[in-house]
């Protein structure tokens, strides 16, 4: 009986006869769900090379909705997404990276500075959408439940909301590449919102021209990945 029931709590599709709070059916992940989800998780990958065709109408907005359902320190949903679709906001955003990406090749030194400069780090020039995410810092939503004494928690919330939507791109067949070489108070007035935001993240956004389970970066040979065993300490 006991094997019968596990059987039927693995197909595909079925749902707990348990309910929610508010009634429905709880679906079931079951072991095929969660192995695939597992292979999402390996094949997300940060995108640097872009094919420039656009984005299926009403894709990119489908998408913003699936990232709203990260969680939220007070359910505050402090994310803020702007879409730079300005050709001399885009370029602005690249003459900052050029700046910086300049700057940051002068702290490398001999052989890493050569490995460097031959890296790809943005696909701002190919990338048919971009995309800078910020966060309201202190939203009256929530009724700062959660951030009094961790007010940094609006920005940890805006990240998940940006790491949702990634999952979620790779599921659609989309590449997205996070471009942190920037300064973020030149972003802020380039784009015109409150300086008081906290600016989390500018992303390029499209379909890549190629496909890898193995980081671009591990690929170039500039760092490899370790194992959860590395970073994990038991008290």
């Amino acid at each position: 009986m006991e094997k019968q029931q596990k059987k039927r709590q693995d197909m595909p599709g079925r749902t707990r006869k348990s309910a929610s709070l508010t009634g429905s059916s709880v679906p079931v992940f079951d072991e095929a769900f969660r192995a695939q989800l597992k292979e999402l998780f390996k094949w997300r990958r940060d995108v640097r090379h872009f094919r420039r065709e656009p984005l299926p109408v009403g894709l990119l907005d489908e998408l913003l909705d699936i990232a709203t359902l990260a969680p939220s320190v007070g359910l505050s949903e402090p994310w803020r997404f702007v879409t730079v679709d300005d050709p001399a906001r885009r370029e602005a955003v690249r003459a900052s990276f050029e700046v910086c990406n300049a700057q940051a090749l002068a702290r490398q030194g001999g052989e890493r500075a050569v490995r460097y400069a031959r890296l790809k780090l943005a696909g701002l020039n190919e990338a048919p959408c971009h995309l800078a995410v910020f966060a309201e810092p202190n939203p009256e939503q929530g009724y700062g439940l959660g951030r009094g004494t961790m007010p940094e928690t609006t920005a940890y919330s805006a990240v998940m909301a940006v790491h949702t939507l990634w999952l979620a791109a790779r599921a659609a067949g989309l590449g997205l590449g996070w471009v942190s070489i920037l300064d973020p108070v030149a972003v802020t007035s380039i784009l015109d919102v409150p300086s008081g935001w906290t600016f989390i993240g500018y992303f390029c956004v499209g379909f890549p021209e190629f496909e890898s389970d193995t980081p671009e970066l591990e690929h170039a040979g500039w760092e490899h990945r370790r194992s959860a065993k590395s970073c994990l300490i038991r008290r």
